[in-house]
């Protein structure tokens, strides 16, 4: 198994109370965390709970629910959005991009909009696709950070890192010390095997002001990877629920309990900077 394939793996199984998936970090709308924002209100159903605090039956009830309102006014901006961003957490990836297909149609010079659906390109596979999408949505006279950090994870997910840590770069000097691409920046390294300079970004991240649980995650997973089973447990556990830090904890050790898997990366040259 290649890191990158470990690493989607692991962010494909991780439970949904705190993903580390670099697309949701990156894409997410800021992405609190990425992906995890609250809803915009207005005429949307309001919610009991923040999103980043429910678990999977939670959030599914509320996708059901956010979808009822988009079902009603399809047209709706907010609507559209909101119900995308909650299909893509449970994993609707397919769906949410039929979604914002129309939402798209209907605003299609919204740089929200085509910001999120690059994101929903980009967690359906299409990922030139995505691309293009968020350079639509930037423009040189008010570029915008997030949108820097999008474009950065599709580059990563292509096997474009040099590119797409170029585009990190340009969104901290836009953002400086922004958590969730100092995060995304530690994965692009980590996705080359380079483990410590992954952890020394992830780390920082982690420090920042308003760092949340999704780059914890992050760092545990990088740490872990390392061979540290014990701190990375520690960090996987922080600011979740029991039940959320067990599962997270219980998924980190089998996925490095892989023999080929960590062979591979025990190997991994110390001085990798790709």
């Amino acid at each position: 198994m290649t890191t990158k394939n470990i690493f989607f793996s692991f962010t494909h199984r991780l439970s949904v109370g705190a993903a580390v998936a670099l697309m949701a970090l990156a894409l997410g709308g800021c992405a609190g965390q990425e992906g995890r924002k609250e809803l915009t209100t207005g005429s949307i159903p309001k919610l009991s709970k923040p999103v980043q605090s429910m678990n999977a039956t939670e959030l599914a009830a509320a996708a059901e629910n956010i979808g009822q309102a988009y079902e009603r006014d399809p047209k709706n901006r907010e609507a559209g959005l909101n119900y995308a961003n909650l299909l893509r957490m449970t994993g609707r990836n397919e769906q949410a991009l039929a979604v914002m297909q129309q939402v798209a149609i209907n605003h299609p010079t919204d740089r929200e909009v085509l910001g999120a659906y690059g994101k929903a390109q980009a967690a359906a596979g299409q990922l030139e696709q995505a691309l293009q999408t968020i350079g639509r949505a930037q423009t040189p006279d008010r570029p915008d950070w997030k949108l820097k950090s999008a474009e950065g994870a599709v580059l990563d997910q292509l096997g474009r890192a040099s590119e797409a840590r170029t585009r990190y770069r340009e969104a901290l000097d836009l953002q400086p010390n922004e958590p969730t691409i100092l995060s995304n920046l530690g994965m692009s390294y980590l996705l080359t095997k380079d483990l410590k300079t992954a952890e020394t970004y992830l780390r920082s991240a982690a420090d920042q002001p308003g760092a949340g649980s999704s780059v914890r995650q992050n760092l545990a997973l990088a740490v872990g990877l390392q061979g540290r089973f014990q701190e990375a447990e520690t960090v996987a556990r922080q600011e979740l629920t029991p039940e959320q830090a067990e599962a997270n904890v219980a998924y980190l050790r089998s996925m490095l309990s892989q023999k080929g898997a960590w062979t591979e990366l025990a190997k991994a040259d110390d001085g990798n900077t790709n």
